[in-house]
């Protein structure tokens, strides 16, 4: 069974807590937008395509439960300024992912219009956004899956001399980033499920260790074949001869104009190590992770996190009960050094050879350019599972 993170039906939302895992696997409910806005900010839930999804269906708990009460406005324009400040509100808490500024846009235009509509309440608007907030949830999963089915037969048709495929990832792109499934480790489930994964690498990801405590824990609970190594370890795994890895995957926070990708700090040294030694680079990212609108990785901001997440480092006390786990957080650096903490790093699109969503793999066109325009215009798979790009 694949990890299912994120619990939602008629109004009730809960989420694994991140901070937890892998020591304790524990649930916690989501009701209002506050509550989502600082399960968000404090990092218990993360990944791009999960913070939106977590964001839009808190807001819609919170309208089921006025609707409930009998406390929802009467008046159509009352939900809508409602509405358009909880989105605001939500967009605020991580600005670097594109996927909560999407779905706010998305979900704003659909409120604007209800309201629009005649004979519209307060009630008719508020159903509205429960609707497309809980579609949402489903599309995500239905994108993630063919996500994985089109990185993992372009990976098969471009392995060198291998019946099956060994590939590193960075970060956590699985269920705990998305709502079900994954992107990069969607790839990777994909492969396994049709017996052409030999093995899987994932790093550790500091300084956040979303690699050794998530994806660790989500390839341990699918019973998939895989490693764990340090960040630094990457190198000499690509140099040594019986690693033998076919691809690097990664996820995106934001997918740039001309394809520079903004992801979790440390990609960008991954697609400059993949490049040399002759390594596949991929980026794994929906269309709601792509942005048409910044034209390139120069224009993306950049979330610094505090340096405490350098220096000090949280696991459980050893010998405890496995149900009664006490995490406890231990000083790891010099005390008073100055330290730097970009959460992201931008990789230039000329070190990515695919870009994998939704609707095939986009590669590049003769002179080395990605245009991702036509992903937008044209609804359609791509007629090959993976398009060279053209204007």
């Amino acid at each position: 069974m694949t990890l299912q993170a994120i619990k939602y039906s008629d109004g009730n939302l809960s989420i694994i807590d991140q901070l937890q895992l892998p020591y304790v696997e524990r649930f916690i409910t989501i009701q209002t937008t506050e509550e989502a806005w600082h399960a968000i900010k404090d990092m218990r839930v993360r990944g791009a395509p999960a913070i939106a999804i977590v964001a839009a269906l808190a807001l819609a708990s919170e309208l089921h439960k006025l609707i409930a009460r009998n406390e929802i406005p009467h008046e159509a324009e009352e939900v809508q300024t409602l509405i358009m400040g909880k989105l605001d509100y939500l967009v605020s808490s991580r600005p670097t992912a594109v996927n909560l500024g999407d779905a706010a846009r998305k979900l704003r235009a659909i409120v604007s219009d209800r309201t629009q509509r005649p004979q519209s309440t307060g009630r008719t608007v508020a159903a509205a956004l429960i609707q497309a907030a809980e579609d949402m949830l489903v599309k995500d999963v239905e994108d993630n899956k063919n996500i994985g089915m089109y990185g993992a037969r372009w990976i098969m048709a471009n392995a060198v001399g291998d019946s099956k495929a060994t590939v590193l990832t960075h970060c956590n792109t699985g269920s705990l980033a998305t709502s079900g499934y994954g992107t990069a480790l969607g790839v990777i489930r994909a492969l396994a499920s049709t017996g052409d994964l030999h093995h899987a690498y994932c790093t550790e990801t500091r300084p956040y260790n979303q690699g050794s405590r998530l994806t660790a824990f989500e390839l341990v609970h699918d019973g998939l074949p895989a490693t764990l190594i340090t960040d630094s370890m990457a190198a000499a795994l690509l140099a040594r001869p019986g690693a033998q890895v076919n691809a690097i995957i990664v996820g995106a926070d934001r997918v740039a104009a001309n394809g520079d990708t903004a992801n979790k700090i440390g990609t960008y040294g991954l697609a400059v190590l993949a490049k040399y030694h002759g390594v596949k680079f991929l980026v794994a990212a929906p269309l709601t992770t792509i942005d048409l609108a910044t034209p390139s990785g120069n224009e993306i901001i950049i979330e610094e996190r505090p340096a405490s997440e350098v220096t000090k480092i949280k696991g459980p006390r050893e010998n405890q009960d496995s149900t009664q786990i006490e995490l406890e957080t231990v000083r790891i650096a010099a005390d008073g050094i100055n330290v730097w903490n970009p959460a992201f790093d931008v990789t230039p699109s000329v070190l990515i050879d695919g870009i994998i969503t939704e609707r095939g793999v986009v590669e590049k066109d003769a002179d080395g350019q990605f245009h991702l325009g036509h992903l937008f215009r044209d609804p359609s798979p791509l007629t090959s599972g993976a398009l060279a790009s053209s204007p």
